[in-house]
């Protein structure tokens, strides 16, 4: 039986959210969520500790995000204005990863530290695993997309 491996490209993000351009983050308190991203909010956060909620425009649509720890890691998810759940970043130990996929992150980091890895699932499907580093004082951020082998 033939394991399909997952194959990653990488990309080099700066993490500074004036070279990728979103929006400005408006803080706001949980009475001010609409309803349906309210509903989203309290299926996601079970045993969690929200630390805030923020609203800003992506793409030119209204998203909403809740910022919060689950089990000592952080979760934050994005939700639309009608309750959809866009997309969850989830902190996740390095080492719980395929050796592959550490393997890509430890050779982009080049030498630097890697202070946190989270997953990237949008629309219900992971799509990457982005990394944040530390090296004499400079951070950046990168990614790591699994695609599918054949």
């Amino acid at each position: 039986m033939k394991k399909n491996l997952p194959l990653l490209t990488t990309t080099l993000l700066l993490s500074s959210s004036s070279l990728i351009g979103f929006g400005q983050e408006k803080t706001l308190s949980r009475s001010q969520l609409p309803p349906a991203v309210e509903k989203t909010v309290q299926a996601q956060s079970q045993g969690a500790t929200i630390k805030r909620f923020v609203t800003e425009r992506e793409n030119g649509k209204t998203v909403y995000e809740a910022e919060m720890t689950v089990d000592g890691h952080t979760k934050d998810i994005q939700i639309a204005k009608d309750g959809t759940l866009n997309e969850i970043e989830e902190e996740v130990a390095i080492d719980s990863l395929p050796p592959e996929v550490q393997a890509a992150l430890r050779k982009k980091a080049t030498g630097a530290v890697i202070t946190k890895v989270e997953s990237l699932t949008k629309q219900g499907t992971l799509v990457a695993y982005e990394a944040a580093t530390l090296k004499d004082i400079k951070k950046a951020k990168f990614k790591s997309a699994p695609q599918e082998s054949n």
